[in-house]
């Protein structure tokens, strides 16, 4: 076997996907500015080579950890809802979903940081609009008004993205495990309509 061939056995083809979850990671840990071909190759046991197998540019693998992020967070967030017919229920389910899925929150918090960056800006846009637009759905359905239902979900987003900010960026309000349970359920009771 040649030296090549062996070099090729041990070393794993990775794909673009992995590539993209690897910016997430990064971006997760020392966000957007972080994200660089070289250290993430390193962090992979890969050359560059494999990186331009797959991208142009770390622009393109931004666009496309920001993608991934997106669909992930669509099919698992809002994907696993869809079959709960109870609009009440299915915003506890959110509710508990999101609670206790820290990653993801990291990586929001992270983005909402790198607003003014081109690729993160209409990524932002489009998953807050969705979420707005699903959490104001949710609240029609059970039973309040198309206006309330908006300042409903306007206020409950706003809590989210204000809770990620102190706990997150200020590093304020680390709460122990049954205090922040006992924060969830009080958001719970507070904000989702009572049958």
């Amino acid at each position: 076997m040649t030296e090549a061939a062996i070099r090729n056995e041990r070393t794993p083809r990775l794909s673009a996907e992995d590539w993209a979850q690897a910016a997430l990671d990064q971006i997760a840990e020392q966000g957007v500015a972080s994200v660089a071909v070289e250290p993430l190759a390193r962090r992979l046991g890969v050359t560059k080579g494999s990186f331009y197998w797959h991208f142009p540019s770390r622009e393109a693998l931004l666009v496309a950890a920001l993608e991934r992020w997106e669909k992930v967070e669509q099919e698992t967030v809002f994907g696993s809802l869809e079959p709960i017919p109870d609009p009440r229920e299915r915003l506890r389910k959110l509710f508990h979903l999101v609670a206790h899925e820290a990653k993801s929150h990291i990586i929001y918090s992270e983005l909402l940081k790198a607003l003014d960056h081109p690729a993160v800006q209409p990524v932002i846009v489009r998953v807050s609009e969705r979420r707005l637009d699903y959490l104001t759905a949710s609240f029609r359905q059970a039973g309040l008004s198309r206006t309330d239902a908006q300042h409903r979900a306007r206020l409950l987003y706003s809590a989210y993205v204000g809770f990620l900010q102190l706990n997150l960026q200020l590093h304020q309000m680390n709460m122990q495990h049954d205090e922040f349970e006992a924060y969830v359920e009080h958001m719970m009771s507070t904000l989702i309509p009572q049958a």
